[in-house]
Order: structure tokens, then sequence, then C-alpha cells
């Protein structure tokens, strides 16, 4: 009897909310920007729940606010110059969250693979996991600027299996918000959640194939969905 070949799996990660805490690094760019503008600073917990939705609308918030709509030409701005403050230290107190190392080192000692789908702009996404020496734990690394498509357009993350020279059929999403959930159910791909992330709204009703509270937990449910993904 010949043994058939498992299919490659892969685990395809969001970045910020659910691989890293880095919130601590984008909001000390956010109140940079600000203070130059002689505003004040933003309420962390507020900015927090808004960084996973791309720079331009955290900044865009964070002004609103303070009582201000920004111009389009005002916001794009606003977002070069808040881009490069945060480049200039983008790893000065991001940390992995718990136990994601060990877990991400197990599967990969499995045979999955990993890729990180995010609303990041691709270049900062590369200098984040580069600064953390951990680039090299993915096989694609695709930002919100990598196609015309971001989350929570399925193609995103789509596109991004592709990359990584995945298979939908074979594949699991993991993120902390909307756009994770509702992009992966676009594309019809398993979704887990995590319950520590970043999310300006409740995760539970947007129905994650599953939510957990720590990575520890992620590679037996990865399995478990991957395992009966069969569309």
């Amino acid at each position: 009897m010949i043994d058939t070949p498992r299919p490659t799996r892969l685990c395809v990660l969001d970045l910020d909310g659910t691989l890293a805490d880095t919130a601590p690094d984008l909001v000390a760019a956010l109140n940079k920007l600000l203070a130059e503008e002689g505003l004040p600073e933003a309420n962390f917990d507020e900015a927090r729940a808004f960084v996973g939705l791309g720079a331009r609308v955290l900044i865009e918030r964070a002004h609103r606010a303070q009582g201000i709509d920004l111009a389009d030409a005002d916001a794009i701005a606003l977002t070069e110059r808040y881009v490069a403050h945060y480049a200039s230290d983008i790893a000065g107190q991001t940390q992995l969250f718990a136990h994601v190392g060990d877990a991400l080192d197990a599967m990969r000692k499995d045979g999955w693979r990993l890729a990180i789908c995010t609303n990041k702009r691709e270049a900062l996404a590369s200098q984040l996991l580069e600064t953390m020496n951990i680039a090299d734990w993915f096989d694609a690394i695709c930002g919100g600027d990598t196609f015309a498509e971001r989350k929570p357009n399925g193609q995103h993350i789509l596109k991004t299996i592709a990359a990584a020279g995945g298979d939908p059929r074979h594949s699991v999403m993991i993120g902390d918000s909307p756009p994770d959930i509702l992009g992966a159910q676009n594309a019809k791909v398993p979704v887990i959640a995590v319950s520590f992330g970043y999310s300006n709204e409740p995760i539970e009703p947007l129905g994650p194939d599953v939510i957990i509270d720590s990575f520890a937990d992620l590679q037996a449910q990865a399995e478990r969905l991957v395992g009966t993904n069969h569309s």
C-alpha cells in the first residue's frame, strides 16, 4: 500500500494584535505626530482598537476624537509623516504575544507553512519582522499594498495563500479583528480568532470558527479545522 503524501498545510497570520503586540510603538508614533500638530496625546486604549485598520484610519480617528475632520490631502500627508516616525523605531516596545514562538516553531517542524497577511504596508511588515529576527519564519509576507485588494476582501487572503505556495482547502487564517474574520469568510477559509487582540468590536458575533485565548492552543485547533476543510 502506497502512503498518500499529506497536503501542504498553511497557517496565515495577521500581524498587529495577533502575532505581535505592536500597539505601544504604533501609538507612540501617533503621539509624536499629534505633538507636532500641537494636539494632545491620543487615548491609548482608544487608539489601540484602531491600529489594525491601517495608518490612515488610525490618524483620521485620532483627529476626529479631537473634533478635527481631515481633508483628503491632509490625511495623506499626515500618514506619510506618521509612517516615517513609526519606521524610525519600529520595534522599540513591540513584543510577540505569549507562546507565539513555541507554537509557530512546533508547526513549522510539523510541516506547516506560515504566511503573514496584514493591512500594514508590506515594507513596514517586512521591516518589523526582520528587526525582530523572525522574517525567515514566513513563506510569504503580504501587506495592505501588496495586491489591489486588502482585508476584508477575501482575495487578499487567497493571494497570500498562493504567494506562500499553499492551497485554500488546506489553509487557516488567524486574526484578531473584523477584517481578518470577514476576509477569511469571504475567502471561504476557516478562521481562528484570538481573544486578546485589537478589535474595536466584539468578535464573537462575527462567527469565527474558533476563538483561542492563547497561542498554546493554536496548532490543535488549526489541525482540526484544516482537517475538516474540504470545500
